[in-house]
């Protein structure tokens, strides 16, 4: 009989424990960004479908974004943007930047072009957000990847 009163005590501790839980836990992580797309135009300038990816398990406003880009081993400058984007829990959106690279960098882009070649590039910089009901945070990035010809697109990598 005592065995019994134990364990129906152990039952009712564990279900008093499990009923006390404050429901889903909200977390914040760290977001991510990298090069969806870019486009060169006919003046060499770059159209850039930037991806922003949201980690949290809650919805979050990106506020701004100030990332230097580097191509090969050029600095290209810096995608600053505005986009004032609300990216629900554990999704991702992407917005369009335009970008007036430097010259170094516009022939890197172009020979990689020309030549059917892989573009590695690197971003680095800070992407401020605003997690659901809380304040606005300033989060670091830096990602390195790459980008490939598009087929059948001319000036385009993915």
């Amino acid at each position: 009989m005592r065995l019994r009163t134990r364990y129906a005590l152990v039952a009712l501790i564990a279900l008093a424990m499990t009923a006390c839980g404050s429901g889903k836990v909200k977390r914040v992580s760290e977001p991510a960004a990298s090069i969806q797309q870019l486009t060169v135009d006919s003046e060499g300038n770059w159209a850039v479908q930037l991806r922003l990816r949201n980690y949290s398990s809650m919805p979050m406003r990106f506020d701004s974004v100030a990332l230097a880009v580097k191509v090969g081993e050029e600095s290209a400058g810096t995608l600053n943007a505005s986009p004032a984007v609300s990216i629900g829990p554990e999704s991702a959106d992407v917005v369009s930047v335009r970008m007036q690279p430097s010259s170094s960098a516009r022939i890197v882009v172009a020979d990689a072009l020309a030549g059917g070649r892989t573009l590695f590039y690197e971003l680095e910089g800070t992407v401020s957000a605003t997690p659901e009901e809380r304040k606005q945070r300033s989060f670091e990035v830096k990602s390195r990847n790459s980008l490939n010809q598009a087929p059948g697109l001319p000036g385009v990598l993915r």
